[in-house]
């Protein structure tokens, strides 16, 4: 088995890109087949917490900060008005799509806090932070850029002591980072670790990765490749225009279907239809419609009839009519109205 240190970064830059947020899938199965276990330092834990707002926020907004840029430069271009407006709608379609995007970040953040929290919090201890402090003193990886970098420091001192116990006796071990200017080699094949940390690698026990999903296949290379293909398959969410389409069928279907049931009580006595002057002096509004209005009801009902298709106006039993009033709440809750809004 083998132990994985995954720096912060690492952890947040696969909430960050949704490419990646199938590699999570494949760390979860890897820990529940026990293929795995992940070291994970309390200051890593930290950090992720502290950043996973702003993850949260950067999702959404760089994306809908583009699209509407975009969308101002196409309409500012001019052009073909025909192709303006297919453009345009096109990227209404995916702008759409921005807040589903965030969504995504926000459960793979999610994920990655289970995974975290799921594993036992590694506290540095006083000789990891001494040792910390030994590196700032004498400048050495991760202080050699002249910046104040105690916590890279003390991520990878946690490491260290975790290779260096008793209880690590024939096991492996993996340090995974994207940060490659502080922990690679300078000047050279960024996959090897910096000079000042090279003792604490080898070819066997101990290894280093700048990449987690190569850690990963050097685990169990097999099972890797089937397990990210199980999670390569991503639903495409709706564009706001094919939405929007679905919801104006539906309104037309629950209309029709009004119509009709108000044409039953009409034909059996239940509703009255009478002319203007009676309805003004009766103002019975719920058992009686005015004879002209309810002529133009006849004509839209024809055209609805057309327009969607006689199979598709029913007549419905209860679950089939249930199903269209669903579908109709459903998407005009996505659009922005409460649930239950089923006004025609």
């Amino acid at each position: 088995m083998f132990s994985l240190l995954l720096d912060t970064c690492v952890w947040l830059d696969l909430a960050r890109d949704p490419k990646q947020h199938r590699v999570i899938g494949v760390v979860e199965q890897m820990v529940r087949e026990k293929m795995i276990t992940l070291l994970v330092p309390g200051i890593v834990l930290d950090e992720f917490r502290r950043n996973r707002q702003r993850i949260e926020k950067e999702s959404a907004r760089s994306l809908s900060t583009h699209f509407r840029l975009v969308k101002e430069a196409v309409d500012k271009a001019g052009g073909s008005k025909w192709r303006t407006r297919v453009v345009l709608a096109h990227l209404d379609d995916v702008n759409h799509k921005v807040p589903l995007v965030g969504g995504a970040a926000v459960q793979a953040l999610d994920r990655i806090e289970k995974l975290l929290t799921a594993a036992l919090p590694i506290e540095a201890s006083d000789q990891v932070k001494l040792r910390a402090a030994q590196r700032a003193i004498d400048r050495k990886a991760p202080f050699h850029r002249d910046r104040n970098s105690m916590a890279d420091a003390l991520i990878i001192e946690t490491y260290a002591e975790c290779i260096a116990t008793p209880e690590s006796r024939g096991s492996r071990f993996g340090f995974i980072t994207h940060n490659k200017a502080d922990f690679s080699v300078e000047n050279g094949n960024q996959k090897l670790p910096h000079a000042d940390l090279e003792s604490l690698f080898s070819r066997v026990k101990s290894l280093y990765f700048i990449n987690l999903v190569e850690a990963l296949r050097r685990v169990g290379p097999t099972f890797v490749t089937e397990t990210m293909f199980e999670h390569s398959f991503e639903q495409e969410p709706r564009g706001l225009h094919d939405i929007l389409e679905a919801e104006e069928f539906l309104f037309h279907q629950v209309w029709h279907n009004r119509h009709k049931n108000l044409a039953w009580k009409i034909e059996h006595g239940q509703h009255k239809l009478v002319s203007k002057e009676e309805w003004g002096k009766t103002r019975d509004y719920q058992d009686t419609t005015i004879d002209s209005v309810w002529q133009g009801a006849l004509a839209a009902a024809e055209r609805t009839k057309k327009r969607l298709g006689s199979e598709n106006v029913g007549p419905w039993d209860d679950f089939e009519w249930g199903m269209i009033n669903g579908k109709l709440s459903a998407l005009r809750w996505v659009l922005g109205d409460e649930w239950d809004m089923l006004d025609t």
